[in-house]
């Protein structure tokens, strides 16, 4: 795996339930899924929604609800109506979004797409063939696919950012919303902590390096005096995902790959055979083997540099000594990250600090956290710092980090001494929910909306949809 690692933002569909809300601390009014199978039965097919100018199909419908119903089991009969209304609401966006003229570049689309798509093969140990069984497809086709769905999300937001503008809410408002929660309803949160860590990898030694250098040049000599690429990858690449399909990584826009890699590769011409690359992953042989303006196609193989158990010795020596520092030394340990931390590992900039992606905060559930994380700060005082623990990435490669205890709550009940950003964030939503609510009330009876009569003896609540009724003050 040679590709940049980026964060994908989940979605769901539109949460009324406030308590959810502060649980997650999350406002989301689109509904799109990435990652459904398209491996499924096909289903008798019909337009039953026109909105604006968007249609909606049967099978469309059905995909969705299916998604939902593998996270959720049992759906409702009102369930699964909401799901349809979300469904419709989404539609009369992206219809809105076009009349409104507002763009999304091709650049972006294909950024998103590459990052779901990298997302997924991490998820499957960036196993393309794994890949193709899953979706009973290639990756390039695959994203052909969702192209237009992601597209549709990405105008939504676009459109959600314009209606929305900047809330805020203020103290009051705030208190009066935690105040209007019933005593019964208030969320038990459970124990939860800020954490920083600090990342160290081992050094390969020289020895290993160039043993591993060695088998590149006589791998690369046979390629020059005739032998199979593809044949040869096989045999001895080291990245497992590439490897089956004779190292190839498909097309890839200029800033999707690594730099030591990207650089090299957009040097080559069509055909031609890079010297040893060394990148994070290990010592690469490229072959370039199409260039469409910015974007290139190539194979590659990758023989890794195997540590000894001395330098898994010496690592482990080495953040311990770090440690020592911040602990008997008073060292700050915001500036032992930024002075002795690992610069590629994924909190260097934020200082070491941990950041929940479920919730876009430094906060932790102790559920939430990986086993390696939870046992080394299980024990520790606010402030303290864990002795050295080793872990494993993606590539199999051992590290080590050391964890500093920012703070820890006890479970509680919520309050607003103790969690008032909770409560603040929870209320902000709300305010952009009644907001989008008011605007829909309004903009939606503009628009051409036909709904198939068998959808209406199902879902008789949507039978008022985009009607004009009454707002309120």
């Amino acid at each position: 795996m040679i590709k940049k690692c980026r964060i994908n933002k989940s979605n769901c569909f539109i949460n009324k339930n406030w308590k959810q809300i502060i649980l997650n601390s999350v406002f989301v009014l689109s509904f799109f899924y990435f990652g459904q199978g398209f491996g499924q039965a096909k289903i008798a097919d019909k337009i039953i929604a026109k909105i604006g100018g968007e249609i909606l199909l049967y099978s469309d419908f059905m995909e969705q609800k299916a998604f939902i119903k593998e996270k959720h089991a049992m759906l409702s009969p009102e369930e699964e109506c909401g799901i349809l209304e979300n469904i419709l609401v989404q539609k009369f966006l992206v219809h809105k979004a076009k009349v409104d003229s507002i763009e999304i570049k091709d650049e972006e689309i294909e950024q998103q797409l590459n990052a779901r798509i990298e997302q997924i093969l991490q998820y499957m140990g960036n196993d393309y063939t794994k890949f193709e069984e899953e979706y009973g497809a290639p990756v390039a086709t695959i994203k052909e696919r969702f192209r237009d769905d992601l597209k549709s999300q990405m105008l939504t937001e676009r459109l959600q950012q314009k209606v929305l503008g900047d809330i805020q809410v203020t103290p009051q408002e705030v208190e009066e919303f935690f105040n209007a929660i019933p005593k019964d309803s208030i969320p038990y949160f459970k124990s939860e902590v800020e954490i920083s860590e600090l990342v160290h990898r081992p050094n390969i030694n020289a020895e290993e390096m160039k043993t591993a250098k060695d088998k590149l040049e006589k791998i690369r000599s046979r390629i020059l005096a005739g032998e199979s690429f593809e044949k040869l990858c096989q045999q001895f690449s080291e990245d497992p995902g590439s490897a089956k399909l004779g190292g190839n990584l498909g097309w890839m826009k200029r800033g999707s790959l690594v730099p030591e890699y990207e650089a090299a590769a957009y040097n080559l011409q069509k055909d031609s055979l890079s010297k040893i690359v060394e990148t994070e992953f290990g010592l690469h042989l490229i072959q370039l083997l199409g260039r469409r303006g910015n974007s290139i196609n190539t194979r590659h193989i990758l023989i890794r540099p195997k540590s000894k158990e001395t330098d898994l010795q010496q690592a482990e020596h080495y953040i311990d000594s770090i440690r020592t520092l911040v602990v008997k030394d008073s060292m700050n340990f915001e500036f032992a990250v930024r002075s002795f931390s690992d610069k590629k590992s994924e909190f260097y900039n934020s200082g070491g600090r941990l950041l929940n992606p479920k919730t876009n905060s430094y906060i932790f559930e102790t559920s939430d956290l990986d086993p390696d994380v939870y046992f080394a700060i299980d024990g520790l005082k606010i402030d303290e710092v864990s002795k050295p623990v080793a872990s494993t990435d993606q590539e199999g490669k051992t590290y080590y980090r050391i964890f500093k205890l920012h703070s820890r709550s006890s479970p509680h009940k919520a309050n607003l001494k103790q969690d008032y950003s909770k409560i603040q964030t929870a209320a902000k939503e709300i305010k952009k929910n009644q907001r989008f609510q008011l605007w829909l009330l309004r903009e939606l009876p503009k628009v051409y909306i036909f709904l198939d009569p068998d959808i209406l003896a199902v879902c008789p609540s949507l039978e008022n949809f985009g009607k004009s009724i009454p707002q309120p003050e």
